[in-house]
């Protein structure tokens, strides 16, 4: 994997352009036995004359047979060592809506939830309730207090929210209180270590008086908290890299994982492919790393939705000529993980990888992007952490190492 401070030894100017484009969950399974993935269902032509031009492979985001989640999944992409570097799902989700989290705040990750009359949870989600529905509420939680800290509240995106702690001696060692399933109970706050166990009672308080504000709701009357975390103080992308780097994503979660590691987060209206891609040549002149993020892909697996998954990757594909006629020295084509719509869940099936660089690459013999092509491509499978060398040495940017 990248060893971070061989690529600052080693890093060297070039005016040659990196893209990076996640399709968040990429990978599948078929529904049917010998049946195609959703990658290999969609149809698009550009992804597949991408792939007879360059080569394929497949990635393991942390280790063969572990599931990630989405930040240290996007870690990996980076070249961060997921294992060494521990992101709580917390302070991605606040940093990515702005929220200052310094050394020693607590932030946590919040969904609503449904629950029935016993409070047990029936939908992780709230039925996905839209934004004009979820921050008013986030509102009525916003002005809740807790003796003894600094609370704040503030809406993300549809039924998430986020939640930072501020005061003396906190500490971010505590269970989430989401189960991950439904028909269970959600759990409290739970202190991994006696240190946390103020932090934990503060947030079980907080919990206790938002169930009372959300009573009334036909849907959201609950929540869950996920990912507490603090300030993780990651070492700077352009500064290991030498790279401007750009991040266009929707989604808060991704724009956070960005914000940390130092690269510079486009706001744009509009949340379709070719708005993003708009985006990205808009601003072509000033950067030499894109990082692309494309998050529904995600969102219809965890749905199960087989067929809106396709359709996603089907968008994607059409809008794709707005990035190629901006003629990218360098453009990689993976997912930070594989969400199969057939499991409605995260798994740790390794990820379709695209790599096209018209000037360096050796072609493979494969002729359509795919998860079964990916696994017979030229790269093999290997670990995420090792893609941002890779890309770094076809754009040219890698000095020789030695005499």
């Amino acid at each position: 994997m990248a060893d971070l401070q061989l690529m600052r030894e080693l890093r060297q100017e070039s005016n040659r352009k990196i893209v990076l484009l996640v399709l968040d969950g990429l990978g599948g399974l078929p529904v049917e036995s010998g049946g195609p993935t959703e990658l290999e269902a969609a149809r698009s032509p550009n992804l597949d004359r991408l792939a007879s031009e360059g080569t394929l492979g497949r990635t393991i985001p942390i280790r063969r047979g572990i599931t990630p989640g989405s930040g240290p999944a996007h870690l990996a992409l980076f070249g961060y060592d997921p294992l060494q570097f521990d992101v709580g799902r917390g302070v991605l989700e606040a940093s990515g809506i702005g929220i200052t989290v310094a050394k020693g705040d607590v932030a946590s990750r919040g969904n609503f939830c449904t629950l029935d009359s016993e409070g047990r949870i029936i939908d992780r989600r709230a039925g996905r309730i839209p934004s004009e529905q979820a921050l008013p509420l986030v509102e009525r939680m916003s002005e809740i207090q807790i003796p003894g800290v600094e609370v704040e509240a503030r809406h993300v995106r549809e039924y998430r929210l986020a939640v930072v702690m501020r005061g003396e001696g906190l500490e971010p060692d505590i269970e989430d209180t989401d189960p991950q399933q439904t028909g269970v109970l959600p759990f409290p706050a739970r202190a991994r270590t006696p240190g946390s166990q103020q932090t934990a009672g503060f947030f079980n308080q907080w919990i206790a008086e938002a169930r009372v504000r959300l009573a009334d709701q036909p849907k959201a009357n609950g929540l869950t908290l996920r990912g507490f975390s603090t300030d993780p103080d990651l070492p700077q992308f352009p500064d290991i890299y030498g790279l401007r780097a750009a991040c266009v994503a929707v989604y808060p979660m991704y724009r956070g994982v960005s914000r940390l590691v130092g690269m510079q987060v486009k706001d744009f209206p509009g949340d379709q492919p070719e708005d993003e891609f708009h985006v990205a040549a808009s601003i072509w002149d000033e950067f030499d790393f894109f990082f692309i993020h494309i998050k529904k892909t995600d969102s219809k697996g965890e749905d199960g939705d087989f067929a809106g998954k396709a359709a996603i990757i089907e968008a994607v594909d059409r809008a794709l000529p707005t990035l190629l006629d901006l003629n990218p020295d360098v453009m990689c084509v993976t997912g930070d993980h594989s969400t199969p719509a057939r499991m409605r869940i995260h798994s740790w099936h390794p990820v379709p990888t695209l790599l096209w660089a018209p000037d360096t690459v050796l072609p493979d013999d494969q002729t359509t992007f795919g998860d079964r092509a990916c696994a017979q491509g030229g790269l093999g499978t290997f670990l995420a952490a090792d893609l941002m060398p890779l890309l770094m040495a076809h754009a040219g940017r890698l000095a020789k190492y030695g005499a």
